[in-house]
């Protein structure tokens, strides 16, 4: 009996024994697979460029942190329906404390507030009895070393209005609004990639950091919607020439060149688009064109009175 009760003890310890160990087993393989898990996703959370966090000089600081706005007005030549029509752009660089979680313009000071030089651009043109009004807003890093953290986009017309927002976090994640069949409500993500609308306030902080040979660019939100192409990245060519940064979409048959003053504060004297321009019969390869006309320094969030439309005068947006 005694005997009997010793072996079934000793069995059971076996048993349990090799319990034991085929769990510890198995813990460790899960624990494993949670490191590599860890691991795999922290590596999608990476949001640079390649590039080191920019260290900002005296003269960068003393421009940029002045409490004032830079605007640059420029004559328009805009391609629309196959056409070009006449208008203004303008282009309003001011830096600003930004909210990284929430990604908005942050209220007060706070240690966790990014330094985001942000760039509102605008375009106003008619289209024979009615008016286009484009703007964007950029929210790129002070630190150049990330992509932007916000890009949205809006375009009004008499026909409806469109909407576009990208905020930069796991991924790209992108809703657009649009009053046309096909395009309505969308929310959707994107591998991270250049932006064609950051360059334009990274060429601002330092125009040599800006990517060159083949790339794979999202083109501006605005010839998205223009052209009714998918928001998404496109092959791509950027070359640098003294002063004129270039990018080439093959499969969109468009150029855009940005010609720019080589030495700080990096002011951009105009810029060219090439594309199609117009649907169907009408369509045609067409230029756009940007030319400089006026630029100043003003904290213009303050200048809302009739007597400041003076500065409008200024700027030549009269």
């Amino acid at each position: 009996m005694i005997q009997s009760l010793k072996k079934i003890i000793k069995a059971e310890l076996i048993f349990y024994t090799i319990i034991a160990i085929i769990c510890l087993l198995t813990s460790c393989k899960k624990e494993k697979a949670s490191k590599d898990l860890a691991l795999n996703t922290t590596k999608k959370l990476v949001v640079n460029n390649d590039l080191k966090p920019k260290e900002l000089s005296q003269e960068f600081k003393n421009y940029w942190y002045a409490g004032e706005a830079e605007i640059s007005s420029y004559k328009l030549e805009q391609a629309r329906y196959g056409e070009i029509r006449n208008g203004k752009a303008v282009l309003i660089y001011v830096t600003e404390d930004f909210l990284p979680d929430i990604q908005v313009k942050a209220d007060r000071q706070n240690k966790n507030n990014i330094s985001v030089l942000k760039l509102n651009a605008t375009k106003n043109f008619n289209t024979g009895i009615y008016p286009y009004s484009i703007m964007h807003s950029t929210f790129y890093p002070v630190s150049n070393d990330r992509h932007a953290i916000k890009i949205s986009n809006s375009m009004q017309e008499w026909c409806g209005h469109v909407y576009a927002q990208l905020n930069n976090k796991k991924q790209f994640e992108v809703m657009s609004h649009s009053y046309f069949e096909g395009e309505a409500d969308n929310s959707f993500r994107l591998d991270k990639t250049v932006l064609e609308n950051e360059l334009w306030a990274q060429l601002r902080i330092a125009p040599k950091s800006l990517p060159t040979g083949e790339l794979k660019i999202i083109p501006s939100f605005e010839y998205s919607r223009l052209r009714h192409v998918p928001i998404k990245a496109y092959k791509a060519t950027a070359i640098m020439k003294e002063g004129i940064y270039s990018i080439t979409y093959p499969e969109l048959n468009r150029t855009l060149s940005i010609a720019f003053n080589p030495n700080f504060p990096y002011d951009i004297l105009g810029w060219e688009e090439t594309f199609k321009s117009g649907f169907g019969t009408g369509a045609k390869v067409l230029k756009t064109k940007a030319t400089k006309l006026k630029t100043i320094k003003s904290a213009y969030w303050g200048k809302n009175s009739n007597k400041d439309e003076i500065l409008r005068d200024t700027l030549q947006l009269k």
